[in-house]
């Protein structure tokens, strides 16, 4: 898996307006902003992201990752 491959898969899965994503092929990090998070907490954000990689998750294909979710409001208050 690699960063790229990741990335496709939650674009692919959510409607993003940015999505970054880092990692080592195993640990990984990303940085997902959508507006279908609008009016979530962050573990339901987390929820969504984790359905859209589904066994993946599971397999160890996706060993361990962590997750900065942002609504485009939030965002767009975000240094960056």
């Amino acid at each position: 898996m690699t960063a790229d491959d990741l990335r496709s898969l939650i674009a692919s899965g959510i409607a993003c307006d940015h999505v970054e994503v880092d990692g080592d092929g195993r640990h990984w990090s990303a940085v997902v902003v959508s507006a279908e998070f609008a009016g979530m907490r962050a573990i339901q954000r987390h929820q969504r992201v984790y359905r859209t990689l589904g066994a993946r998750m599971h397999t160890d294909e996706v060993h361990a990752l962590s997750m900065k979710t942002f609504t485009p409001e939030e965002w767009a208050s975000q240094p960056h």
